[in-house]
């Protein structure tokens, strides 16, 4: 029995993490080329929620504006979420011909503004961002490549990483993360969006709900149930600095906690063929979600096994060894393998403390609070 438990938490993990990848590269790889890519100029409604970073928020609508994009097709239209009165009237300048802003005096969070913004949005496509990163001049127009396949409802971009006081460990993830999603992408459908950076249909927008925390998963799973396909547009770029390990703790503990407030808000996503995604979802999130549990299960069970000696010795000689690189890695950031070992065990811990987090506080109002200003990452 110990025997059949260890191999089966190692199976499930060695799927979660190198066989779930390889079969969408696979998959990848018997999709048809793509068709000819026909240039599409909708008119387009840009929505951003701000709150504070007066500065920031100026250098992202001068971003917008410089789009390379007609300027008669392309609207901004801006929420302040809890702004005082110097925030507000800083926003407000930043009003014109082509810019709406709305400011909020309470705190609302982000998806009850957006639900707002998206009421008196009546263009074609919504274009999606955040404050913080800045937007390569043609992106726009990639993505509406992408978005003008009748069968497609939204089209991710890509976020791509300078370097900051980031380690090498999450910049190494995160080019992991961003090969499953292009062969995800050309297998079928993402199951997430970057929320830096997308469009979507507005036809096939659904409400927003207020208190969300991952709307940039949650609107691409509803445009998704409607028989839509979510695409990947790896050349439509938007930068960002890499954050310190502490800041990027924070922010992969409120997405992962978000995942559970998604699952509270339609267990049935837990039902693989409940959802046109729903295979996707257990192999790229929830699997993910189990990892540090089977990782704990598997440590435990090579330790009674390694008390008979011999050969079942090895198993936890091979996770201890593992996980003192790790420490090691930690400790002394030298050498991608061990950045990456470190990176690996402290996205686990962070997964750990999600259900904790999110049975805390289920609207999730300390990891907003404790994240406002971090970088949005594909989730």
């Amino acid at each position: 029995m110990l025997i059949v438990l260890l191999a089966s938490c190692a199976a499930l993990l060695a799927f979660t993490y190198a066989g779930y990848p390889l079969l969408m590269a696979w998959r990848a790889r018997r999709a048809p080329p793509p068709a000819a890519r026909p240039e599409w100029l909708p008119p387009v409604t840009a929505v951003l929620v701000a709150h504070g970073q007066p500065q920031q928020l100026a250098a992202k609508v001068a971003n917008l504006l410089a789009l390379d994009y007609p300027s008669d097709r392309l609207r901004l239209r801006i929420a302040c979420d809890g702004s005082d009165e110097c925030d507000a009237a800083a926003a407000r300048n930043l009003a014109g011909p082509r810019v709406t802003v709305q400011c909020f005096a309470a705190r609302r969070g982000k998806s009850a503004c957006l639900g707002d913004l998206l009421r008196d949005v009546d263009d074609e496509v919504v274009l999606f961002c955040d404050v913080r990163q800045r937007i390569a001049p043609e992106a726009l127009r990639l993505l509406l490549q992408r978005l003008a396949e009748p069968d497609v409802g939204a089209v991710s971009g890509e976020l791509m990483l300078e370097r900051g006081d980031g380690s090498v460990g999450v910049d190494g993830y995160w080019r992991y993360e961003k090969w499953i999603r292009r062969n995800e992408s050309a297998s079928g459908s993402v199951p997430g969006v970057t929320g830096a950076l997308y469009v979507a249909r507005r036809a096939l927008l659904p409400a927003v709900p207020a208190g969300l925390i991952l709307d940039d998963v949650w609107i691409p799973l509803q445009i998704a149930a409607r028989g839509a396909r979510i695409r990947f547009a790896a050349d439509a770029l938007a930068w960002d600095t890499v954050a310190g390990a502490a800041h990027e703790d924070n922010r992969k503990r409120r997405t992962l906690a978000g995942n559970f407030q998604l699952l509270a808000l339609d267990p049935g996503l837990l039902l693989p063929w409940r959802h046109p995604l729903g295979w996707r979802l257990w192999g790229h999130k929830w699997l993910r979600l189990a990892a540090p549990w089977l990782l704990l299960l598997a440590f435990a069970v090579s330790a009674v096994l390694a008390s008979y000696g011999g050969l079942w010795t090895w198993p936890l000689l091979a996770q201890c060894a593992f996980y003192a690189a790790a420490a090691l890695g930690a400790l002394r950031p030298r050498g991608r393998l061990l950045c990456l070992a470190a990176t690996f065990v402290r996205l686990n811990l962070c997964a750990a403390r999600a259900p904790f987090d999110f049975a805390r506080d289920p609207q999730h109002s300390h990891l907003w609070a404790g994240t406002e200003t971090a970088a949005r990452r594909p989730t």
